[in-house]
């Protein structure tokens, strides 16, 4: 077990950063005065700092937690998902962005009803919703059970004491506290990975050149099985799931769009995204290579048989790293993750006004609809809270590997919705719609036919039916759902008349406007 060594100055670092956390909130709690200043800063935040914000926004006690425990018991295949970000974005940012700036108010998912009507727009909605709670509470959850093996505080008021900052937070300063937040959390994060890096390669007798012997003899280096198998975890797998997740969180995902939508232009806003697309690999990188360099420190120095994947970097930090420097550490885990959530929050609520209440309450004035948004934020936070006791109750070996699975399954076709709706002048609401529940089905289907529950002892499928059970790894099933909803949707429109289209919404649109403002610019 980890034995709580915390020093005084330890906790004293710890919490200085969590009082620098309620800071910020209250130092923009003077600013948020309308909806358009609590969730978009009404443009007053430097490009630079949003590409910081976009890095922390992605990272998160997962990052710190979840890739040293892959690093440190298999290969970087999970890493091949962050791998792919860069690869497609670099040549879709440019359009994606000025088209959302254009085309929407706040919601991402005002673009889907405006494309393919309200159906669209709430079906992604909600999708969205689910990703973010199942994805807030394996943050929490992660974070709360690092924190009490290190300093034998619960697990629940880990949690607990978390939630509450980070609703403080978003009441006080809406996203502009958020932003600033993350950049501050941006530089902790960069500086504790690294730190802790060196000092694990510097512990190794050999270096960095027996680290990677010692990896690669023992399978912990490459991004293999690189075989055309999708029944199983293999590259091939991670590269198309990365593909889609790539388009999915930086063209479909309200926490990334919100960030475009701060910035004062395009060209800021698309050099903030190609900021923190560049930075988030690099970290994922970082903390995969922990993992790595831990394993094989452990191959030379004992390590209690108790101590599994998900604690081995927390069991070094606690025993190996000085006073002062583990304090600094720690609070760097806290302030990534109460900046991933703090983004999560704001960006649910957004969505929750948006979509939803103004549906309800069109008419209404702006402050009614600041209060109703921090009322969202902090239900939002209770609901987050109770899922991370759930996750703490039913515990969990592979977080990563689970939080990839939820992703995909709650993802539904989103992306096929999006990439229909941008690409193809001809796609229109009728086929999209039949296209949305045939995915629906397919997933209940993929789902229920590839997951086992225990029953008096033995594994059971949820629903059997032979072999025609869905046997590829659930990571496919998110692919095959945006596949679905492109293919059905495209077909079923060519039975249904061709829509009247702003062409502000169709990727031609874009093309023929930049060529436009290209030949004025040559005048």
């Amino acid at each position: 077990m980890i034995k709580p060594t915390l020093s005084v100055l330890d906790y004293g670092i710890i919490i200085a950063v969590l009082l620098i956390t309620l800071f910020f909130g209250l130092k923009y709690a003077k600013n948020q005065k309308t909806t358009e200043a609590y969730f978009s800063a009404k443009g007053r935040v430097p490009s630079w700092a949003i590409g910081m914000s976009l890095l922390a926004t992605l990272i998160s006690s997962v990052t710190f937690l979840g890739y040293p425990a892959e690093g440190y018991s298999h290969n970087w295949i999970l890493l091949v998902q962050g791998l792919m970000v860069p690869i497609v974005l670099l040549g879709t940012v440019w359009f994606i962005v000025p088209l959302y700036r254009k085309v929407i108010g706040l919601s991402t998912y005002e673009y889907f009803e405006k494309r393919f009507g309200s159906f669209a727009r709430y079906y992604s909605s909600i999708a969205f919703v689910l990703r973010q709670f199942s994805g807030m509470g394996t943050v929490l959850y992660l974070l709360a059970v690092a924190l009490s093996s290190m300093t034998n505080i619960s697990t629940y008021w880990v949690i607990i004491v978390v939630g509450l900052i980070i609703v403080t937070v978003n009441l006080l300063g809406g996203i502009e506290a958020v932003i600033w937040l993350d950049v501050f959390q941006g530089f902790m994060l960069f500086a504790s990975g690294i730190l802790c890096l060196l000092v694990i390669i510097f512990s190794v007798n050999g270096g960095l050149p027996e680290v990677w012997r010692v990896a690669t003899e023992n399978g912990r280096t490459g991004f293999g099985p690189y075989d055309l198998d999708f029944t199983r975890l293999t590259f091939v797998v991670m590269a198309i799931n990365g593909a889609f997740y790539a388009i999915q969180k930086y063209g479909t995902d309200q926490t990334v769009i919100q960030r475009y939508l701060t910035a004062k232009s395009d060209k800021s806003a698309i050099r903030a995204s190609l900021l923190g697309i560049l930075l988030t690999v690099p970290v994922w990188s970082l903390f995969m290579f922990i993992g790595t360099a831990l394993f094989v420190y452990y191959t030379q120095n004992s390590l209690p048989g108790e101590v599994g994947p998900n604690s081995v970097f927390p069991y070094f930090i606690m025993s190996e790293l000085p006073m002062g420097v583990v304090g600094f550490i720690l609070a760097a885990m806290v302030s990534a993750a109460i900046c991933s959530l703090s983004a999560d929050l704001n960006s649910l609520a957004a969505v929750g006004i948006e979509d939803y209440y103004k549906k309800i309450r069109p008419n209404s004035v702006d402050n009614e609809y600041l209060l109703a948004s921090r009322w969202m934020v902090a239900i939002s936070g209770v609901i987050s809270v109770i899922i991370g006791f759930v996750y703490v109750h039913l515990g969990s070996e592979s977080i990563l590997g689970i939080i990839f699975t939820l992703y995909a399954i709650f993802s539904g076709g989103i992306v096929g919705i999006f990439l229909l709706g941008v690409f193809s002048a001809r796609a229109n609401r009728q086929g999209l719609n039949i296209a949305i529940i045939v995915c629906i089905l397919f997933t209940a289907y993929a789902f229920l036919t590839s997951t086992e529950i225990d029953f008096g002892g033995k594994s059971f499928l949820i629903l059997d039916f032979g072999r025609f059970n869905f046997t590829h790894n659930k990571l496919m099933l998110g692919v095959y759902s945006h596949l679905i909803v492109i293919g059905v949707g495209y077909v079923a429109s060519l039975f249904f008349p061709k829509p009247e289209l702003d062409q502000n919404l169709l990727f031609s649109g874009w093309k023929a406007s930049r060529k436009i403002q290209k030949e004025k610019e040559t005048l």
